[in-house]
């Protein structure tokens, strides 16, 4: 068997000493245990996750939870870690080596709260619908899937003209609001729970502790919420709100499902293509992106893979997914060294598969929802975020940092003019329930209502303006601040010139996609953006010239 050599994975096999093609790659080895048991928590976590906020944040039937989802999710993510696990064996029989790790895939877990808080939970709260969420889910990834398919082709370009700052920062905005306030708010109503899985995540992920036997903090996490919330049921205290009849009803849910062709729901969902390509364009580069990252990495490892054949597989299976009824993307995950380093090989990642399927399909994740409470994952949801947040400034220059708050800005208007609307429906609801208001009159009082706030400094205009379409707002401006910080004032006016015509389309600043009777969805927008790109352009020159009076020498004729 091969060792590891210094930190570049390199096998000690030398490959021209024997035929390769006779070669039989090991598909297990005492390694992938190791690697299995904390990958494979890892992809349970996420899934336990995903099961929740499918049932309390979106509030879906359990029989599309368990019976359509989850078995579609399932079938996925099987898909994907045994064709990892088949290029792996293949790059293995190739160079003659056993220590090949297999890439880690699953569910896209930035993409995850992403397609739920941007995509699904604004939709379903607007028709209270949970199936008209699902549906819009279904086409965000139908779209994501292709973009990762042809993006193999376009994605250095679009990564060559778009400063990282721009990219990772209007990332850090969905994470601040959309990922990271909502199970915040969650651990400070139960902090008990919350805050004391909190500090055992962060003692690991942030501080390095380890705990006992390598168990994972995750893991760790959820078994001292387990106990502080079913412990406190003995003191009739009802801490995370478990009981031993839920966990009874729960078995309602354990049985054996198979996914099932969703065609008909994706499609449609069409209906809501304006809202989903705001978010589906962007977070496709971004996902290019991040897999072209994570094959880098694998490649210094030791591992190289077929950059093309990865996104490729990522939005085959995506889409194959997504036509069966999972509205979440599949990714390449960070941390192919690390597995490696632990002595993942080919095998932990078809074990991998074959536990989600058995997880997804035989409604396992119902009974662990009802032994584990939601508020001791929120701790998790809440790290996630802020690692996305933080790596924005973490990977990019010092001088960029005014321009990744710049492309925060949205996401914080759009977020708190969700909130805003949440409230103002939830009370039209309230009144009209107790007969506090004639049902016919809720649009007008809503209407009276958002026209005082200015009064009490609210602007709500300005929040839906700065708001609409955040992903692409939040890219734009933090692109054009990055040009001016480094005084490339043209490219600055190029980004500004592209913001005019998606302002003008209602990609951005704007409720809906269109061309607002042929004046644009927002034309003051889109003029003040047009403004700016001429006036940068004029600075441009100006620059220009000024820096050629400063060095006549350089408008000399060349020497011959």
């Amino acid at each position: 068997m091969s060792t590891l050599t210094g930190t570049t994975g390199k096998s000690e096999f030398n490959t021209s000493e024997f035929n390769t093609s006779e070669f039989k790659p090991a598909l297990w080895t005492s390694g992938d245990w190791n690697a299995f048991f904390g990958f494979g928590t890892n992809i349970l976590v996420n899934m336990l996750v995903l099961t929740g906020l499918l049932r309390f944040v979106l509030k879906m039937p359990d029989s599309l939870v368990f019976g359509r989802i989850l078995p579609a999710l399932g079938l996925m993510m099987c898909l994907s870690t045994f064709y990892y696990a088949y290029l792996a064996y293949r790059l293995a029989q190739k160079t003659g080596r056993n220590d090949v790790c297999a890439l880690p895939s699953g569910v896209s877990v930035p993409h995850m709260f992403i397609v739920t808080f941007v995509i699904m939970l604004p939709i379903t709260l607007k028709t209270g619908d949970p199936l008209k969420g699902w549906s819009a889910g279904l086409v965000w990834v139908f779209f994501q899937s292709f973009i990762l398919m042809i993006g193999g082709f376009i994605a250095p370009f679009i990564r060559k003209i778009t400063p990282r700052a721009a990219l990772l920062g209007t990332l850090a905005g969905v994470s601040v609001t959309f990922i990271s306030m909502r199970p915040a708010l969650e651990m400070y109503m139960t902090p008990q729970i919350g805050l004391v899985c909190f500090a055992i995540i962060l003692v690991s992920w942030f501080g390095g502790v380890k705990y006992p036997r390598g168990i994972p903090a995750g893991l760790v996490a959820i078994a001292v919420g387990m106990i502080i919330a079913w412990g406190s049921n003995l003191f009739g205290l009802g801490l995370g709100g478990l009981s031993v009849k839920g966990v009874g009803d729960a078995f309602a849910n354990f049985g054996f499902s198979v996914p099932l062709p969703a065609v008909g729901y994706v499609f449609s969902g069409f209906e809501f293509l304006g809202i989903i390509l705001v978010t589906a364009i962007p977070f496709g580069i971004y996902d290019l992106v991040e897999a072209m990252d994570n094959v880098e990495s694998a490649e210094a490892a030791g591992d190289e893979y077929p950059t093309t054949r990865v996104l490729t597989a990522d939005g085959v299976v995506s889409l194959i997914g997504c036509l069966m009824g999972n509205p979440f993307i599949n990714a390449v995950y960070i941390g192919h060294p690390g597995w490696k380093a632990m002595g993942g090989r080919i095998g932990y990642s078809a074990a991998t598969g074959i536990m989600v399927i058995v997880l997804a399909w035989f409604g396992i994740i119902s009974v662990l929802l009802a032994l584990v409470p939601v508020v001791a994952i929120s701790p998790i949801l809440l790290y996630i975020g802020m690692l996305i947040g933080a790596q924005a400034f973490q990977t990019t220059p010092v001088k960029h940092a005014p321009a990744i708050v710049l492309a925060l800005t949205p996401h914080l208007a759009a977020w708190a003019k969700l909130q805003i609307d949440t409230m103002l429906g939830s009370t039209m609801n309230a009144a009209a329930t107790v007969g506090g208001m004639a049902a016919d009159k809720a649009d007008a009082v809503k209407a009276a209502a958002i026209a005082a706030l200015p009064q009490q400094g609210v602007f709500y205009h300005g929040l839906e303006v700065m708001g609409g379409g955040s992903i692409l707002g939040g890219l734009i401006l933090g692109a054009i601040g990055v040009f001016i910080i480094e005084r490339d004032f043209e490219k600055a006016s190029g980004f500004a010139l592209v913001g005019a015509v998606l302002t003008y389309f209602g990609f951005m600043h704007g409720e809906a996609v269109g061309i607002g009777g042929g004046f644009g969805v927002t034309p003051a927008v889109a003029l003040a953006y047009a403004a700016m790109a001429a006036g940068l352009f004029a600075a441009s020159k100006l620059g220009a010239s000024e820096h050629y009076a400063a060095h006549p020498e350089m408008l000399a004729a060349p020497a011959e």
